[in-house]
């Protein structure tokens, strides 16, 4: 399988204002170091904590949001070097279904006109092709040309979604990035959109970045996981892997707050102690030391590397440091 997206070595950092002189207080460190690939027809799910940058990292991958440094090679270029223009012409390649449907929508344009945007920007074709393809676009998502005039708070939230999914597919993207895309939803519409997305994947050869905070989810639609932590990725594995033989102690606990379905059965609750530190001034060494439960001294002083397990299988923890 060939890499469609690699990312390497991003960093994304937020200013906190000047102190005195002018001179820089503090950075928010949102985004340190994250590096992966995502094939052609995969999906990579990416999740963690609310805060630990999952949502900055797809943004600054589509420059929503600018990074601070790294590199992003799509389709075998380096986005991050293009200069407006020509990464206005490779967006249309790239396209993002954000986690509010309603406030992703302009209340005051019809769902004809929201859907029909993008082609207007990026293709000179005339009105009635337009409408085809906006037509086409609400039938592939499960919605009726008739909605076309509607406009979006005539429609309930999953419906919201769909036209959000609708208008990221009528360009024809190669790529994806699902920022949680249903985590507003309620659960039955949830997995009517997670089984939207996953037939779309199938029958148009799409590439996701699915981001989200829920394990459940993210093992449903994904073929690989990487788990992040305060800004960095502590784990990456293919799912059976990931969820079956997890290594790092963050994704122990993760797993171990999942809900078992079989009420006979039970499962021993990892709590972490205390909160998540801030990312403007990180703990030392490894950023998850406070709240691990296996932390030894070396894990105090020393960031730890991304180390390569058995097929595949990467975790950035001192455990293995030996092996």
């Amino acid at each position: 399988m060939s890499d469609l997206l690699t990312v390497r070595n991003l960093v994304k950092e937020f200013p906190l204002g000047k102190g005195f002189w002018g001179r820089q207080k503090s950075v928010v460190h949102a985004v340190d170091d994250v590096s992966f690939s995502i094939g052609e027809n995969e999906t990579l799910g990416l999740v963690g904590e609310s805060g630990c940058g999952k949502s900055t990292t797809g943004f600054s991958i589509l420059r929503l949001i600018e990074p601070t440094s790294g590199e992003v090679w799509f389709q075998n270029e380096n986005l991050l070097a293009l200069d407006p223009n020509q990464l206005r012409q490779r967006r249309r390649h790239m396209q993002i279904v954000f986690q509010d449907p309603f406030g992703a929508l302009n209340p005051r344009q019809t769902v004809e006109r929201i859907i029909e945007e993008p082609i207007l920007n990026y293709e000179n074709i005339s009105a009635a092709e337009r409408l085809d393809r906006v037509a086409d676009a609400l039938e592939t998502v499960g919605l009726s040309p008739e909605h076309m005039t509607r406009f979006p708070h005539e429609f309930s939230g999953g419906q919201r979604q769909r036209v959000c999914v609708a208008r990221a597919l009528v360009l024809r993207p190669k790529l994806i990035i699902g920022d949680e895309p249903v985590s507003a939803l309620d659960v039955s519409v949830r997995a009517q959109v997670l089984n939207l997305m996953v037939r779309l994947q199938r029958k148009l050869n799409l590439s996701y970045l699915f981001i989200s905070h829920d394990l459940a989810v993210i093992r449903y639609v994904s073929h690989r996981v990487g788990v992040m932590y305060l800004g960095q990725i502590v784990e990456m594995a293919d799912v059976k892997t990931l969820y079956g033989n997890p290594l790092h102690p963050y994704t122990w606990a993760l797993l171990s707050a999942v809900p078992v379905p079989d009420p006979r059965r039970s499962r021993k609750r990892i709590i972490l102690a205390g909160d998540v530190p801030s990312p403007v001034n990180p703990p030392s060494g490894c950023r998850f030391h406070p709240r691990c439960t296996e932390v030894m001294p070396v894990c105090r002083e020393e960031m730890p590397q991304m180390r390569q397990m058995n097929g595949g299988h990467q975790v950035r923890c001192h455990l293995y440091s030996s092996l």
